[in-house]
This record gives structure tokens, sequence and C-alpha cells, in this order.
């Protein structure tokens, strides 16, 4: 009994460190792409790195739970590639180990992601996810806080609007001012200066712009053309402040933690449809309850990847999370719809994915080395190489 437990204590510490860089290595990969695409969003915003920090930080939970299954079968296949490649797995069995046994503690560490999958799709995301959207409302109707930044337009209302080439950092010191105004009787004004000071006053309300050495050009009451130049020029800026998000949490079926799904699901006068909401709760529940599945089979295939090298077994392991993935949205799609029971239409894509991790492992128990996913992973060995083939010879063509 020693044994076993000194050997699950192994097979855990070979899986610390691939687990935790998959992680790390995915979620990063994810998150980057996002900030990227938010950078982009808040660039007219004055406050723009603040709302990314609270928006990045509330994308964590939504990320990491995507992360978790791919970061998990990752590192599994890594670590049990290593044990077959160093013919530590054939000693086991050589010793008496069952290949059932050694696919324990994997097992039992895909519980433990599972649990943690459940706090974060169940509970974490759906708060997450309304705060994160909070944060956007706030950042794109923030107006203008009283500062410039070189090369943003600002409108703080819709009769003013105003850019700069350049700006310090406080964005109070501005150079190349350009501004175009509305006033009361509709008439365009446009005021260019060379440079300008930007002062917030006292009621923070509002804000004076100091101009020195321009123009302002505009027409009078009779609608002709007049410039005026002048050395110094004031104006009084008003400032606007962020609007508040227009609705409470639960307007959306993902912003509902597990217990509200089950409990709006059965209300009467609920706004969103009863197979829509079961949706959701049967699809973050399938995508937690995957995890214990994962080991069942990231071990055969890392088995057969000892002649072919580690390529071919994920991408065949790839394609299936992928396709887990695609047809549990397809489901919840087919469920919002109208067009087919949740239970069918997410559970099902569940039932078979877990049916043929199931089977997977089963086929490989008496002969790890030669199963099913042996074959498979030849067929896809053969299919890359061939590819690779075709792209030297494509390459050598010209020469």
């Amino acid at each position: 009994m020693n044994g076993l437990r000194l050997i699950d204590r192994y097979a855990l510490k070979l899986m610390l460190w691939p687990l935790v860089g998959a992680i790390l290595v995915t979620l990063t990969g994810l998150l980057l792409e996002r900030v990227l695409r938010l950078l982009d969003v808040l660039s007219g915003s004055s406050n723009r790195f603040g709302f990314l920090t609270e928006l990045t930080a509330n994308l964590v939970p939504h990320y990491l739970g995507l992360t978790l299954p791919a970061a998990f079968f990752i590192a599994l296949f890594v670590v049990i590639s290593r044990l077959n490649q160093d013919s530590e797995i054939d000693a086991l069995l050589a010793s008496g180990v069952s290949f059932s046994r050694i696919v324990v503690p994997y097992v039992g560490l895909g519980l433990v992601l599972m649990t943690i999958s459940l706090a974060l799709f169940g509970y974490l995301q759906p708060y997450s996810r309304y705060a994160y959207r909070a944060v956007l409302h706030a950042a794109e109707n923030a107006g203008w806080s009283g500062s410039v930044q070189g090369g943003m337009i600002v409108s703080p209302n819709d009769k003013l609007t105003m850019t700069t080439n350049f700006a310090d950092a406080a964005g109070r010191r501005l150079t190349g001012v350009f501004i175009r105004q509305i006033d009361d009787a509709g008439r365009e004004q446009v005021i260019t200066a060379r440079t300008g000071q930007l002062r917030t006053n006292a009621d923070g309300q509002s804000a004076t712009l100091l101009l020195d050495r321009g123009l302002q050009l505009g027409t009078d009451k009779r609608g002709d053309p007049q410039v005026l130049s002048f050395q110094t020029f004031s104006m009084r800026v008003p400032l606007a402040g962020a609007a508040r998000l227009l609705r409470a949490r639960g307007g959306d079926e993902r912003e509902l933690t597990l217990g509200e799904l089950i409990s709006e699901s059965r209300r009467a006068d609920s706004l969103i449809p009863r197979e829509t909401l079961m949706a959701e709760f049967l699809a973050r529940i399938s995508r937690a309850l995957s995890l214990p599945l994962l080991p069942l089979l990231a071990l055969p295939l890392g088995l057969a990847a000892k002649r072919r090298g580690a390529a071919p077994g994920m991408v065949i392991a790839g394609l299936l999370l992928l396709t887990f993935n695609q047809l549990l949205q397809f489901g919840q799609g087919l469920a919002a719809n109208g067009k087919a029971p949740a239970a069918l239409s997410v559970g099902g894509p569940f039932v078979l994915f877990a049916a043929l991790c199931a089977a997977t492992f089963v086929t490989s128990r008496k002969r790890p080395g030669d199963t099913p996913a042996t074959v498979a992973v030849e067929h896809v060995a053969d299919v890359l190489a061939r590819g690779r083939k075709r792209l030297k010879m494509r390459r050598r063509a010209p020469a």
C-alpha cells in the first residue's frame, strides 16, 4: 500500500509544473488577445489603463475556466509521453501495477479541477461577467474627465469636439489645439491655437481652457465668414461623468449562478426561456464533468505516441476537445431557439464524449500498445508525414 501511495505522489509531482506552465501559457495567450481588442475599444478614454486593469481582472475567471480542460490535457499528455518514452509505464505494468491503477491519481486530480471548474463557471464567472460589462459600459460612456491625450479626439458633449497634436503626461499642457464648437444659435466655430492649458475648476463640473496664439473661424449673424486672431483666449469646457449600468445583474442567463439558473427555470414568469436556462446549466456542468474523463483518453493516446511521436496524439486530442466544445455551443443555440430540448442538444454531446473516453480506456486495458487509439494515431501520423513530404517537394520544385 505504501508503494502505491508513493506512485501516486510521484505521478502528481510530475504533473505539477507542466500543469502550471500550460495554464499560464494558455491563459496569458487568451488574455493578451482580448487585451489588444480592449485597447482599441478604450482608445478614446482618458482613463483607459485604469479601465483596462479592471476589465482584465474580470476576464480571468472566464478564461481560466476555458483554459483548465486544455491545460490539463496538455499536461497529462506531456507527463504520460515522458513516462512512456522512459519505459516507466512498462516497468509499472511488469511489476504488477494495473493499467487502471496507473490512471487513478490523474482521475483524482481531474476531480479536484472539476470542483474548481464548478466554482469558476457556477459562481465566480457570472459575477465577473456582469462586473466586466459594468466596467466596459462605464468606460464607453465615461465622457471626458478633464485631461487630453495627444492625437485623441475628445467630445464632452454633442456641441464640442477637441483634439491636440501633443500633450504632456498629465494631459494638461497642450500643443497644436483644434476645437470645433456649435454655439447656442447653431453656428459652427473652429478654434486653433499653438499651445493651451487645461485647469479643472473648483466646482468639479467644468474646466477652463487657456489658449495662446491662435485663430477663431466662424460666421456672424448674417452668415458672413469671419476670422479673429488672438494672443490669449479662455473658454469654459464642461466635464462629462460616467453613465451607470442600465440594468441589474440577471438579464442574461450567463450572468446567473447555477442555483439561480435552476430557480429561474422554475418560475412561470421568467423573461428567459426555460430551455435556454437549462442549456446554460447543462453546458457548465458538462464542461466541469469532462475534466475527470480526460485521463481516460490521454493515457491511451500518450502510450500510442511512443512509436510515432507526440504530434499525432495531440492532433487527435485537440480535434476531440474542439469538437466537444463546439457541439456544446451548437446545442445551446438549438435549445435557445426552441429547436431541441436542452437535455438532448447539450446532454447528448457530453454522453457521447464520456462514452468515447470510457471506450478508449477500456479497449486499452488488455493490450495498451495495440488499441484503436494506436490505429488512429498511426493514420494521423501517416497523414502528417505525407503532408510534410509534399511541402518539402514544393519547396524544392523551383530550384
